[in-house]
C-alpha cells in the first residue's frame, strides 16, 4: 500500500447546487422512449472491474450522478477510469495504491460499499466507511461484513470505518444470508470469484441485475453459476481477465415511464425494455385495467381511452424479485391515486419508504399511512399543481409523475436527487410532450413526511452513527 494520504474521520458534504423541476401538468404523454442502462447494474460492474488488472469496457452505462461518483471513487484509489464517449466506461485496475474508501464517497452513495468484496479479494485489505445514500430506512451492512468473515476475512470496526484484511487468499465457504439482500449477494459473489475453493451463497437475490453481473463475471473468466433460483455457486480462480459488457436496461426507469403514460392518459412505447424484468408491475397494470402489451424488448401502454374512475383499485406489496420492486412502490402509489376506490399499499422492504406520501398529499392525494409499512389510498383524485420537495431518488421521480398528471404548475425542489439515478429524465419527458424544465432553485425547502393517521413533519437527514448499524 502506498503512503497514507491525509484524510479526516468526519465529513460534512458540500451542499448540492439547488435546482427545481418546473412542470406544467395535465398533458398526455405520447411517443417512444429508450430505456437507459441500469444504475443498479452499472455501479456493481464498475466495482467488479477491480477484480482484474486488465482493462474492462462497459457500454450502455447511464450518464447519472451515482456513476460519476463511483468512477471518481475508483480514481481516488488509483484505478484508471476513462470515459471516452457517452455511455462508455473503461476501467484498468493494474495498480491500486490506496485501499481506502473514505466517508466522502460513502456519504454520497451507499453503493460504494460494494467495493469491500472485490478489493479485499484481490488486494487482501481495505478500509471502507459506513455507507450513506437515500434516507429510506435502515439498510444494515452487517450481513456484508459477516459474509466476508465467513470467507476468512478479519474485520474490525473503529471510528465509523471497517478495517478488513485477508491474509493469503479468501477461502470458499457456504455463505448463509440472514435475509435476501441484492448488494449482499453481489458483494459475497465478487469476493468469492478470487477465493480459494468452492463458495455457495443462499438465499441469493434473484434480481436481473445480479444475473447481469454474473454474465459479466463469466466473461472475465469467473466460474459463477446460479444452480437454483435462490442459490449461486462459485469456484474461485487465481486471476480474472478483462472483458467487455453491455449493461442491461434499467427496469426501474422502465416502470417509471409506464406509470407516466398511465397517469397522464397517454400512449407510450418503451424501447429496450424486456417485459420479464417488470412482470410484477405489468401484473398490477392488468389488475387495475390499464391496457399494456409486451413485445420483443418493447412495452406499449395505451391509456388514451380511460376515463376518471376507470382504473380499478388494488392491493400491492413490495417483495424481493420476482415480486414488485420496492423502487417501484412510489410510482405505483401515484398510479393508485387515479383508481376508483380504496387501494392498500404494503412496503415490506424498508420502514421509511412511505414517508414521501406527505408530499403527495400536498397535491391533493387522499392517503393515510397506518404505520411504517402500510398505507391506504383513496381515488380517483384530481391532483393539483403544488410546491413539493424530493426526499430521495425514487420518491423524487414519483413526484414528477404526480406533477405530470396534475392540473396546473408544480415546483419540485431537490432535483439533484433524481439526477443521481435517472439519465436525462427531464429531456426524455420533454420529448414525450411534457412541459418540464430544470432550473436553479431560488428558495430550497424541506420535504414533509407523513406518519400514522396522517400526521406530518419535516424530514431530517440522519446523523452519522458511531456504531455499525444493527441488522
Amino acid at each position: 500500500m502506498a503512503d497514507a494520504k491525509p484524510f479526516h474521520w468526519e465529513y460534512t458534504p458540500p451542499p448540492a447546487p439547488p435546482e427545481v423541476f418546473r412542470i406544467e401538468g395535465g398533458r398526455p404523454l405520447h411517443g417512444n422512449v429508450r430505456v437507459s442502462g441500469a444504475k443498479n447494474a452499472a455501479l456493481k460492474m464498475l466495482a467488479a472491474a477491480t477484480l482484474t488488472g486488465e482493462r474492462c469496457r462497459l457500454t450502455n452505462v447511464p450518464e447519472i450522478e451515482d456513476v460519476r461518483v463511483m468512477a471518481e471513487t475508483l480514481r481516488e484509489l488509483g484505478v484508471v477510469v476513462d470515459h471516452p464517449s457517452p455511455g462508455v466506461y473503461e476501467v484498468a485496475s493494474g495498480d491500486v495504491d490506496w485501499l481506502f474508501v473514505p466517508l466522502e464517497a460513502a456519504a454520497k452513495m451507499r453503493a460504494s460499499f460494494i467495493l469491500l468484496g472485490p478489493l479485499l479479494a484481490r488486494f487482501g485489505r481495505v478500509i471502507i466507511s459506513n455507507p450513506g445514500g437515500d434516507r429510506i430506512g435502515r439498510r444494515p451492512v452487517n450481513l456484508h461484513v459477516e459474509a466476508m468473515r465467513t470467507l476468512g476475512a478479519s474485520i474490525d470496526y473503529r471510528n465509523g470505518y471497517y478495517y478488513a484484511q485477508a491474509p493469503g487468499r479468501l477461502r470458499g465457504a457456504e455463505v448463509r444470508m440472514p435475509i435476501v439482500s441484492v448488494m449482499g449477494t453481489e458483494n459475497a459473489m465478487l469476493a468469492a470469484t478470487l477465493a480459494d475453493g468452492h463458495t455457495v451463497i443462499r438465499p441469493a437475490a434473484q434480481e436481473p441485475e445480479v444475473d447481469d453481473l454474473i454474465t459479466m463475471l463469466r466473461s472475465m473468466g469467473a466460474d459463477v453459476t446460479r444452480t437454483y433460483p435462490d442459490t449461486i455457486e462459485i469456484y474461485g480462480k487465481k486471476r480474472l481477465r478483462g472483458a467487455e459488457h453491455r449493461v442491461m436496461p434499467d427496469r426501474i426507469e422502465a416502470g417509471t415511464f409506464l406509470v407516466a403514460a398511465a397517469v397522464t392518459g397517454g400512449r407510450v412505447t418503451l424501447e429496450e425494455a424486456p417485459c420479464e424484468h417488470v412482470s410484477a408491475l405489468v401484473e398490477v397494470f392488468e389488475q387495475v385495467g390499464i391496457p399494456i402489451v409486451c413485445g420483443q424488448d418493447t412495452i406499449d401502454v395505451d391509456a388514451t381511452g380511460l376515463r376518471p374512475g376507470d382504473i380499478r383499485p388494488c392491493q400491492i406489496e413490495t417483495a424481493p424479485y420476482p415480486g414488485l420492486a420496492t423502487d417501484l412502490q412510489s410510482p405505483a402509489c401515484v398510479l393508485l391515486t387515479q383508481a376508483g376506490g380504496t387501494s392498500r399499499v404494503t412496503e415490506s422492504i424498508f420502514e421509511d419508504r412511505l414517508e414521501w406520501l406527505g408530499e403527495l398529499r400536498r397535491m391533493g392525494a387522499r392517503v393515510e399511512v397506518e404505520d411504517p409499512h402500510h398505507a391506504t389510498i383513496q381515488g380517483p383524485t384530481a391532483l393539483r399543481g403544488a410546491e413539493v420537495s424530493i426526499g430521495d431518488l425514487r420518491a423524487g421521480a414519483s413526484l414528477i409523475l404526480a406533477a405530470l398528471a396534475a392540473e396546473g404548475e408544480s415546483v419540485v425542489h431537490g432535483a439533484h436527487h433524481v439526477q443521481r439515478g435517472y439519465e436525462h429524465i427531464d429531456r426524455k419527458f420533454g420529448e414525450l410532450g411534457a412541459r418540464i424544465v430544470r432550473t436553479a432553485d431560488p428558495v430550497a425547502r424541506t420535504a414533509t413526511t407523513v406518519g400514522p393517521a396522517g400526521s406530518t413533519s419535516p424530514a431530517t437527514a440522519p446523523s452519522e452513527a458511531s456504531d455499525p448499524p444493527a441488522g
